[in-house]
């Protein structure tokens, strides 16, 4: 019998880098879509960055990501540190594929969490090795817009760079 390799597709942008894509930005949002209206007011899309959203059902098609990206995470849990990354999220970085190509994380909490306050942020950070870049509250600030809709261009753009010059 002949072996078929397991090949996956990369799926669509939901918002589509309005240039050449400089990189990615995959985030994760729940009913509450605090994370989505945060991303949403970045406007990635016209700093050319694709943009990806992890699905929320289970019977949503799953996501692939082949293009570097930096995570938005919000932090679940209620306080509990080891319920802080949503499952959608761990089933999102179980994939190898997937987390092969992160760079980074920001994540989102709630300060009434106390120490788990953004925890998603720090484990997945320690677990895949690369930077946690900000944590913001909620649904974020207008200082927080500002940093994170031209820290994450900037990022992938030196990172781009980098990766091209080796």
């Amino acid at each position: 019998m002949c072996e078929q390799e397991n090949i996956t597709q990369q799926s669509e942008p939901e918002s589509s880098a309005q240039g050449e894509s400089i990189g990615a930005v995959v985030y994760f949002s729940s009913v509450s879509e605090n994370t989505l209206r945060f991303v949403q007011n970045c406007d990635f899309p016209s700093n050319n960055v694709n943009v990806y959203r992890i699905p929320l059902r289970p019977k949503e098609p799953e996501l692939n990501v082949r293009e570097p990206y930096v995570l938005i995470v919000p932090t679940y849990g209620g306080g509990n540190i080891a319920k802080a990354i949503p499952m959608q999220v761990r089933k999102f970085l179980n994939n190898r594929e997937n987390r092969s190509f992160i760079r980074g994380v920001i994540s989102s909490g709630n300060t009434n969490f106390g120490e788990a306050y953004c925890a998603a942020g720090d484990q997945i950070a320690g677990k895949c090795g690369i930077p946690n870049m900000y944590s913001f509250e909620l649904t974020g600030t207008a200082e927080d817009i500002e940093k994170v809709a031209q820290g994450i261009p900037r990022f992938l753009k030196q990172l781009k760079e980098t990766e091209e010059t080796k």
